[in-house]
């Protein structure tokens, strides 16, 4: 397998996960010391550190879907670009761009950095 496969067949895995809101297969896309970074938050490190923010962001929403418009692999950094949709508590939906920045080792993800304005989604 090529790295841009490893790279598509990861992000297949990883955001079946997060729009299926398994945490535990989420952090299983994870190496166990990475690093991840949500927005503007601080970033967290290791997965249960992880699993403990994740399931947090998922008990402030019911659901969501990510749409990808792009992908970029260059040797070990994956970059996605994309919409995801997010529904709110009040059954209301919003959608907004990202970009996820990827660090790959061993075939897991460990460092993912996540860009967006995550503001509207909370009405601010």
């Amino acid at each position: 397998m090529t790295g841009s496969d490893v790279g598509r067949e990861l992000l297949n895995k990883l955001f079946a996960a997060i729009d299926g809101m398994d945490t535990e297969q989420f952090v299983s896309c994870l190496t166990s010391d990475a690093v991840f970074r949500f927005g503007s938050a601080s970033p967290v490190q290791g997965r249960d550190a992880i699993r403990n923010a994740v399931d947090g962001f998922f008990s402030s929403i019911t659901g969501l879907k990510h749409r990808l418009t792009a992908t970029i692999q260059q040797y070990s950094t994956l970059v996605c670009e994309g919409e995801v949709t997010y529904t709110r508590h009040d059954s209301s939906e919003i959608t907004l761009p990202f970009v996820n920045v990827f660090v790959l080792e061993n075939d897991l993800i460990s460092h993912y950095k996540i860009y967006v304005d995550i503001a509207p989604l909370y009405g601010q």
